[in-house]
């Protein structure tokens, strides 16, 4: 009598709440993934950053605690900083651009994070960053009159926000609604469902309508755990999870703006810019693209961002 061998076990780290669209989406692979394999491979997963924020859940990953993470824009970067290029400020201003863009450097992307260890099974994002304050700021520079949360990690790009004038504070995400207590910080920029979900909006009762820009997200394997599933087995689980991120998009970027609409029942201050407004933010923004490209984007992939951009930009204006 033959004993079945044990399933090998995949643990994803997020610090997505149980319950969230986010964890959805996992929650929907794990499901598939058992299917698909005859039970042969588990996915485990670990929500509402129960290991900490995600540097500390991919410094897990690095040493086989966890085998991999769906992780932001923000914790991303630590994999690979081309991902910036998708998340440069006031570069895009739908989703239709971000997705004509993101399609095509997909394969890009995919390549260079593979080669830094890890294996992208799907992307995703997060909806719009906004800034939430506890005092009224429709401009940059009553931003630059906060205490600004910035992810921590990053000394490049805290020197760049120190440059513009700011007065950056870094820090875990997982210490935001602590930070904002003690008064060590009254401003940062999430995504609305992610204020809404931690409650942050409660001690910062304004946010900006400027869509500053979007988060993006991935789940991402470490290859070397990857590799031991067997081989035939791969390319049906890494298509299941792309259905299942492409499943949960929309509904996750439907559930950014009712969270809007969610929050403002509750206290929050809508802080609407007018056109002039607005266009001071982009000017500034695009003014300081230089200082970005090449310091916090690779200069090749930051050229191609703003090329694909144009381009689809011009073919939806030209005449069908």
């Amino acid at each position: 009598m033959s004993i079945a061998a044990a399933p090998i076990q995949i643990r994803m780290g997020t610090i997505a709440p149980a319950g969230s669209p986010w964890h959805r989406v996992l929650k929907q692979m794990g499901e598939d993934w058992k299917k698909i394999s005859n039970g042969q491979v588990e996915l485990r997963v670990l929500a509402g950053g129960s290991l900490g924020d995600e540097r500390a859940m991919l410094q897990k990953t690095r040493a086989g605690v966890l085998q991999g993470l769906a992780i932001s824009g923000a914790g991303l970067p630590e994999i690979d900083p081309g991902v910036m290029c998708l998340q440069i400020p006031l570069m895009f201003d739908s989703y239709e651009e971000l997705d004509y863009v993101r399609e095509r450097l997909v394969p890009k992307l995919e390549r260079r994070i593979e080669e830094r260890g890890f294996v992208v099974l799907n992307w995703g994002d997060a909806g719009w960053l906004h800034f939430f304050s506890k005092t009224r700021a429709a401009t940059l520079d009553d931003l630059r009159k906060t205490k600004l949360y910035i992810t921590a990690g990053d000394a490049e790009a805290e020197n760049l926000y120190k440059l513009a004038g700011f007065k950056p504070v870094p820090l875990a995400s997982t210490d935001i609604l602590a930070s904002l207590q003690t008064g060590l910080i009254d401003a940062f920029d999430v995504p609305p469902l992610f204020a809404l979900s931690s409650q942050t909006f409660a001690l910062a009762k304004y946010m900006n309508d400027v869509r500053w820009a979007p988060l993006v997200g991935a789940t991402v394997v470490e290859k070397k755990a990857w590799e031991k599933i067997p081989a035939e087995l791969r390319p049906k689980l890494r298509d299941s999870a792309r259905v299942a991120g492409e499943k949960f998009r929309g509904e996750i970027r439907k559930l950014s703006e009712d969270s809007i609409h969610e929050m403002a029942k509750r206290g929050l201050n809508i802080v609407v810019t007018d056109a002039a407004t607005q266009e001071a933010w982009r000017k500034e923004a695009e003014s300081f693209w230089p200082k970005i490209r090449g310091r916090l984007v690779p200069p090749e992939l930051f050229d191609e961002v703003k090329r694909l951009r144009d381009e689809y930009r011009a073919g939806k204006s030209s005449p069908r």
